[in-house]
């Protein structure tokens, strides 16, 4: 086989003349369930991981008598900071996983699976329109 020809890989992969039936499980409520769990999942870790740098960087610069550097609240600080970040992910306040369900799911199952977004966001246009010169 030649590595550049993508239609027999195309074909084994199930994206080949029909392939809107490989993309089409999304509609399946069990796999919308699936998809809505790992996206908060993965928005918990990003947030995690993203408080977890600023927690570090905080104690990297703080004095040696500073509370932030003081390790019996260590363990502390970073169990709220884990339960901070679910939290805000269940809220899904960054929209990391709104925009992880945009682009697995069909757009018909997008509005049911994400009640939280606000509707006065869907109003505001992502790019300008081109202007004439």
């Amino acid at each position: 086989m030649n590595p550049l020809d993508l239609t027999t890989t195309l074909n084994r992969a199930g994206m080949g003349p029909g392939h809107e039936a490989a993309i089409a499980p999304a509609a399946d409520p069990v796999f919308v369930a699936k998809a809505t769990k790992a996206a908060i999942e993965f928005e918990s870790f990003f947030i995690g991981n993203m408080l977890q740098q600023m927690r570090s960087g905080t104690r990297a610069m703080a004095d040696d008598d500073s509370v932030f550097k003081d390790p019996v609240n260590r363990d502390m600080q970073d169990m709220a900071d884990t339960m901070m970040a679910g939290q805000m992910a269940h809220q899904r306040a960054f929209g990391v996983a709104d925009a992880i369900l945009r682009q697995l799911l069909p757009s018909a199952a997008t509005p049911a699976a994400a009640p939280a977004a606000p509707a006065a966001s869907s109003a505001i246009p992502l790019q300008t329109p081109p202007q004439k010169i």
